[in-house]
């Protein structure tokens, strides 16, 4: 076992530019956007875009920035530009019962033809009703019929008029009624005061008169009101004569303007029979009155009979070529399931059937809707409704909470219709697999999973599909095109994103904000005279890298000063016992960098094993915790030799109050241990990072490059002298994407990346001595001089001082005086 030392070529991916087959990326504007190292999520989004059968919704999970969006809305927009435009959706008022208005779907631009027509037919009642019920045909036959009535009732009442003469009453009409006064013998009418002065017998005469009166009264309002009844009807009767062929032609009008096949044919013929029976019904409402007050009730009346004849087109479909795909940004109740519309009036709210408005799952009826799952979350009324709908396949659009307005709400409930609707909701991968636990009724709706990874295998067909993106951002955002060499820089920092030469980060929102920075970085030169090209380069690319990380490192900034001005005890040169440098990174969510750590052990006689000080403070995490148990178990492996151990060791991360988590520096407590039990200092020049297993074997960490590049800064402020470096695990090698002033440093022979892949490699590195590893069984132990060995007779001393303190001291002897 050895270590290797790293080369320049070793350290970071280099992308050959003319490998990449174009000057500028303006050459590739035209070519598609392709699913760059997607392909997995693009199978599995045709196919549930594809699936026609129930619950075959799309549920895309992935990191933000991924494109999960902005790719599935692409390949929705594409299947549903070859899928049939769905039907418009009218509500229609209904006659039956007004508060439950009706649902009509009609061909896809009809909707707003039948609204058009019916204003129409609107119009034209309100103008040629009134011109034929005042034409001189209608007037003739109206007075004909009035006549007849008027002359049987004339008759009628001359007979009745003669019996009250004969009785001594006459009769009058007045305000619609009939009046009768007495006549006295003189021929005058008497008063009451006259008529209570007659004789008894006289008053009982006329008693009986007036009751006979009243009796031939009633029988002559008897005869005449069938009279008059028949008036009406025969008036009623010739109104509707005189309107319905004006009527009959509109409606067949409008019947054969909708000529194209309806699912709800039956129910619109049902309704316009039913407009033309409610505007026969109310003839009398289109002719005016003499009478001023009668006249405002009377328009009133036929305003209030008009508004039953309008068309609410609440989703209106006409001149879309495809099918709908919308994208609630919005998912309130309302945005989501629609909503009816109330308007105060006498403290009253009040609303109609031209009041309901579509939301997002009816005007995607026959198409897709794309939702994002955390702003569903967010309304627990919406989440419930969505269930509903989704169990159902019906939409009922109602408005919330106007049961409990102040004032009094008048109730409206719409016909509840079908949609057809695929539903592309997208959430975290975490928020997947929480809804699969908590609310198993509701995945299962969603059987399409589109899972889109965080980083690829990049290849030449991935780079040209990034270059693609590239090319497509700058159009999109209309900015200057990238060269070859600059869309290099831009892979290469995509490669950076995952710490891997071999995988390319799928964020592509990242490389999105770089081309926009980068672009600005050109345009500033140029307009200062820097630069009169107009194509960005690679050095515009490392100019928006380097001011990107100006504006967040003053963190990373801070904590090298303090190592630089002494206060946080770094050491970069020279050799110390029981001391090493480790390597941490710090995550701080818009800015990722490393920081060494000086990591020191001690060690006694006891019997108390190995004390983890952060972990005795609770400082520390569950994953360090596990490794430095690891670490543990390993040590008591490399002695079980000489087991039981007489031990007491601590360890601890010295000027850390923050905390520690993970197990990357388990390899260094190691080194830290070994080092204060044999008594072999460390290289302090040396930083290490890496995991242990219960075997030795070195385990890769993540962060290594910030790890690296922290140290290195810190050596390069304390001075390079060509001995310092780190100690990093083999299997991390391609991982790294180290910055050019570190790969500068290495090829100069100022700064060194060593690999280990056990930590015998380490050992040997760190001390200059054999680590004794491995154990030869016929010396029953570690070479004398080896570090193992130094440590073993370190371990055997405590366990002979343990064993001295324990055991019972001979009595003393001398002389008495």
């Amino acid at each position: 076992m050895t270590v290797s030392r790293l080369f320049r070529e070793q350290l970071r991916l280099h992308i050959d530019a003319d490998a990449l087959g174009f000057a500028d990326t303006s050459e590739l504007v035209q070519q598609a956007l392709p699913w760059v190292g997607q392909e997995r999520a693009e199978q599995a989004a045709r196919f549930g875009l594809a699936m026609e059968q129930p619950d075959y919704n799309l549920f895309v999970l992935g990191e933000v920035g991924s494109g999960r969006s902005s790719l599935l809305l692409q390949s929705m927009q594409a299947v549903a530009a070859n899928r049939p435009v769905p039907p418009d959706l009218c509500y229609i008022h209904n006659f039956d019962a007004p508060e439950h208005p009706r649902a009509l779907r009609m061909p896809a631009g009809q909707g707003r033809q039948l609204r058009q027509l019916m204003a129409a037919l609107t119009r034209t009642l309100q103008t040629e009703i009134p011109l034929r019920l005042s034409s001189e045909d209608f007037k003739a036959e109206s007075t004909r019929i009035q006549g007849a009535y008027k002359q049987e009732e004339a008759k009628a009442y001359a007979e009745l008029d003669a019996f009250a003469e004969a009785r001594h009453f006459t009769l009058f009409r007045e305000s619609g009624h009939l009046v009768f006064t007495l006549i006295g013998d003189e021929g005058h009418a008497l008063t009451e005061g006259e008529a209570r002065a007659l004789p008894k017998d006289k008053r009982t005469e006329i008693d009986q008169a007036e009751q006979e009166l009243r009796t031939e009264i009633a029988r002559f309002l008897e005869k005449t009101r069938p009279l008059e009844r028949v008036m009406s009807e025969a008036l009623a009767a010739l109104r509707r004569q005189t309107v319905k062929p004006l009527l009959d032609h509109e409606l067949q009008d409008i019947r054969v303007s909708l000529k194209k096949q309806i699912k709800d044919s039956v129910k619109l013929g049902t309704y316009l029979d039913q407009v033309s029976h409610d505007v026969l019904e109310h003839l009398e409402l289109f002719s005016p009155v003499d009478d001023e007050e009668a006249e405002l009730e009377r328009r009133e009346a036929l305003v209030q009979l008009l508004a039953r004849y309008p068309v609410n087109v609440v989703v209106d479909n006409a001149g879309r070529t495809g099918a709908p795909v919308i994208v609630e940004q919005n998912p309130v109740f309302r945005a989501m399931f629609g909503s009816i519309e109330y308007q105060a009036e006498e403290d009253v709210l009040m609303t109609d059937f031209t009041r309901i408005r579509a939301g997002s799952l009816l005007r995607a009826h026959g198409g897709y809707l794309m939702l994002h799952l955390r702003d569903l979350l967010t309304d627990e009324l919406v989440w419930e409704k969505l269930r509903r709908y989704l169990r159902s396949g019906r939409v009922q659009i109602e408005e919330p909470g106007t049961a409990l307005a102040p004032m009094a709400a008048m109730s409206l409930e719409p016909e509840a219709v079908d949609a057809e609707v695929k539903i592309v909701l997208v959430g975290s991968v975490e928020q997947y697999y929480a809804l699969q636990e908590g609310d198993p009724e509701f995945a299962r709706r969603f059987r399409t999973k589109v899972d889109f990874a965080e980083s690829f295998f990049a290849n030449e067909d991935t780079r040209t599909g990034t270059a693609i993106f590239v090319a497509h951002t700058c159009r999109k955002l209309g900015l200057p095109h990238f060269s070859s060499a600059a869309v290099v820089r831009l892979l290469e920092d995509a490669h950076r994103q995952v710490d891997d030469q071999t995988r390319q980060s799928a964020n592509f929102a990242r490389i999105e904000t770089l081309v926009a920075e980068a672009a600005a970085v050109r345009r500033a030169r140029a307009s200062a005279g820097g630069s009169t090209g107009v194509v960005v380069e690679a050095s515009d690319v490392d100019e928006a890298l380097a001011q990107r990380r100006l504006r967040h490192d003053y963190p990373e900034q801070r904590l090298q000063e303090s190592i630089a001005e002494g206060d946080h005890l770094i050491s970069t040169q020279g050799a110390r016992v029981g001391q090493i440098n480790g390597l941490t990174q710090i995550d701080l969510g818009d800015w990722r960098f490393g920081l060494p750590v000086r990591v020191s052990a001690n060690s006694h006689a006891g019997h108390n094993g190995l004390l983890n000080i952060e972990r005795e403070v609770a400082m520390s995490g569950p994953i360090h915790d596990k490794g430095v148990l690891i670490l543990h178990s390993h040590l008591t492996t490399l002695f079980a030799h000489i087991a039981p151990l007489a031990l007491n060791a601590s360890i601890v991360f010295e000027q850390e109050y923050q905390g520690v988590e993970g197990d990357s520096a388990s390899c260094a407590e190691l080194f830290a241990l070994l080092s204060a039990l044999s008594g072999l200092p460390l290289r302090q020049g040396i930083a290490v990072t890496g995991a242990l297993n219960q075997h030795g074997d070195v385990l890769p960490v993540g962060g290594i490059n910030e790890k690296i590049e922290g140290w290195f800064r810190v050596c390069e402020t304390a001075g390079l002298d060509g001995q310092q470096g780190v100690l990093i695990p083999e299997r991390n090698r391609r991982h790294l994407m180290l910055d050019a002033t570190v790969v500068e440093a290495v090829e100069q022979g100022l700064f060194h990346i060593h690999t280990a892949t056990h930590i015998a490699d380490g050992l040997e590195l760190l001390t200059g001595r054999a680590s004794g590893l491995p154990l030869d069984p016929a010396l029953g132990g570690y070479p004398q001089e080896s570090l193992l060995g130094l440590a073993e007779r370190t371990l055997l001393a405590y366990r002979r001082a343990c064993r001295a303190a324990t055991s019972p001291r001979p009595p003393r002897r001398g002389l008495r005086g």
